[in-house]
């Protein structure tokens, strides 16, 4: 078995959970057409990209396939174009755990990242992004745009009861205590098993308490005591001060927009929907009948948190990347990935703003263009509006952090390949569930999830 085709199960594993979804081309044929998958299916959201690859082809004379997979069937077909050799020349929307896992199985092409970043000036980036896609002096991907995970609060509640901004864990047990009051739960968060959004939720809370995954030598550090008070904190807070049940993506959304909830942790992807500019997924809280943006009014925003072992407040935040594969056409795929930022930049940004904070910050070295620009951009899909009509200025504030505040588990460490085989597995999230339902305690949560790491540990040697 060839390395290439024995790579899929790792390869997949990690990408599992990514917005990205899959074609191929080998870079073999014609070397004026590129292949790029994307997982942007929305109908909007292909139109939007449609409409730059379009204005690229008319520059460039380089034809462009573009390929949607929906995100359920993103496994299969990466199993087969990996093992077949045949993977588009470009992928976009990739987080950082597919990007290490990819380069690891010799699936990416540096010197084309490299050559992009380079020629359009790595002064313009931002510079955590552009560390945290990197390995030593190679250049892994090349990194589009940033995502955080945040705290939701009911600004007006916490007001109303004299609590300050919930920053500390601390703050957060005394809020979720205070306001706990039926209808309204103190707090709603992930715990659903085998479900990503349940780590990203967790590690959040982890990282603000100082926990890792790993340590500088790789070595499993979730059974640490900061990871034990990590998991004894969000036990506390889920099975005194939220609702019953296992909560995921869609019920945490539900339950903050039904106003039945002081308190909630999601990414920035909530932003536009919070303001009731989406159809499919606007607020139904007693107030929002009236006046559809009452929760966006009534809402603060917390990014990073601070736990009692923690040695500085910390955030979870993914950087999502553009990635040349090893197969590719290098000179028109860099020529694509180029355009997408820079002619083709805040037409990428604009079909999403609220999820897609600009890595590049600007066109030129101290430039900071493209960020002033995102401010400005309207969000939402039925519903348009720049974020500023909908959102005071301390929230802009706080986004505009990016992802120089961005801690992760394991990437800095070295231990992509692990992060993105625990994402494929989901340890944590079942470690999450157990201690979370009563199954267990905080020590036996962070115990089972670090000896399920160093299984996973051990099969990648």
């Amino acid at each position: 078995m060839t390395r290439r085709a024995g790579i899929a199960l790792g390869l997949v594993t990690a990408m599992a959970v990514t917005a990205c979804g899959g074609g191929g081309d080998d870079g073999g044929g014609d070397p004026n057409t590129i292949t790029v998958w994307t997982a942007d299916t929305l109908p909007d959201r292909v139109a939007a990209t449609q409409a730059i690859i379009d204005r690229f082809t008319a520059e460039t004379g380089i034809q462009v396939e573009l390929v949607g997979v929906e995100e359920d069937q993103f496994i299969q077909t990466l199993t087969a174009s990996a093992a077949a050799g045949d993977l588009p020349d470009v992928i976009g929307s990739i987080p950082l755990s597919s990007v290490r896992t990819l380069a690891t199985n010799d699936l990416v092409d540096t010197e084309s990242a490299a050559a992009v970043v380079n020629e359009l000036g790595p002064d313009t980036w931002n510079r955590t992004a552009l560390e945290l896609t990197r390995e030593g002096d190679e250049q892994l991907s090349v990194p589009s745009e940033a995502w955080s995970q945040l705290l939701y609060y009911r600004r007006d509640l916490f007001d109303a009861a004299g609590l300050p901004a919930p920053t500390s864990y601390d703050a957060i047990l005394n809020a979720a205590r205070t306001l706990h009051s039926p209808p309204v739960v103190g707090f709603v968060g992930a715990t659903a098993p085998g479900d990503a959004f349940t780590q990203q939720t967790f590690e959040h809370i982890a990282l603000a308490n100082g926990c890792q995954m790993v340590d500088a030598a790789g070595e499993i550090t979730m059974d640490s005591p900061q990871c034990v008070a990590a998991f004894d904190f969000y036990r506390e807070l889920i099975t005194d001060y939220s609702v019953q049940g296992a909560q995921d993506v869609d019920s945490v959304r539900s339950n903050y927009f039904a106003g039945q909830a002081a308190m909630a942790i999601w990414s920035t992807f909530l932003l536009d929907e919070l303001a009731g500019l989406r159809n499919d997924a606007k607020p139904t809280c007693p107030e929002c009948a009236a006046d559809p943006t009452f929760l966006a009014t009534n809402t603060g925003i917390v990014t990073a948190l601070q736990g009692p072992d923690g040695t500085e407040p910390a955030q979870f935040g993914e950087v999502i990347s553009w990635a040349i594969t090893a197969e590719a056409s290098a000179e028109p795929a860099q020529r694509f990935v180029r355009f997408m930022m820079s002619d083709g930049y805040v037409d990428w940004l604009a079909f999403a703003p609220e999820g897609k904070f600009p890595a590049r910050t600007g066109s030129a070295p101290g430039a900071t263009d493209f960020v002033d620009t995102w401010e400005t951009l309207p969000v939402g899909v039925d519903t348009e509006g720049p974020l500023d009509q909908f959102y005071p200025q301390d929230v802009l504030e706080a986004l505009a952090t990016g992802p120089e505040a961005f801690t992760r588990w394991g990437i800095t460490q070295g231990q992509g390949d692990l992060i993105g085989a625990s994402l494929g597995e989901l340890p944590v999230p079942a470690a999450v569930a157990a201690v979370t339902s009563g199954g267990t305690d905080a020590q036996g949560a962070a115990t089972q999830a670090a000896d399920a790491l160093r299984a996973i540990q051990d099969g990648l040697r």
